[in-house]
């Protein structure tokens, strides 16, 4: 693993009321490399800015992480150097959906995450937007 995780926990375990399975860490220490701070994305192509043609929060939440995941990559490094994440809902019934989702994408990397409620984004159709940030350590 690239960076030290402090504190590991899976949210199964701190929100057993939730049907949730994300690996996610109270901190994340990094040392050296660049640090790659993403704009928040949102459920849109990153080539033509076009939205995808979908209402539905897991499916948003797919294209979310496609994108940073995608962005990552081509800033030179991979998923594992992602180290937080900020997750933005419109609506709290999104959120085991959206977390579920994400979790596809994070399995093993364990970033900090915050997550938050928010009464609209930037575009009415958009249901969740998540800003991120990698470090990807020196060659």
């Amino acid at each position: 693993m690239a960076h030290t995780r402090i504190r590991k926990f899976n949210t199964k375990d701190t929100y057993p009321e939730q049907n949730l399975d994300n690996d996610l860490c109270q901190a994340v220490v990094t040392q050296g490399g660049k640090t790659v701070y993403l704009r928040g994305q949102c459920p849109q192509n990153l080539e033509d800015a076009v939205n995808i043609n979908s209402h539905d929060p897991v499916e948003q939440t797919h294209k979310v992480m496609q994108n940073i995941k995608q962005l990552i990559h081509e800033a030179g490094g991979s998923m594992e150097h992602l180290v937080k994440v900020v997750v933005y809902i419109t609506d709290v019934r999104y959120r085991e959906d959206v977390y579920r989702t994400m979790g596809e994408y994070i399995k093993g990397v364990y970033p900090v995450s915050t997550g938050l409620v928010v009464q609209a984004l930037a575009r009415p159709d958009w249901l969740v937007e998540i800003d991120a940030t990698a470090v990807i350590p020196e060659d």
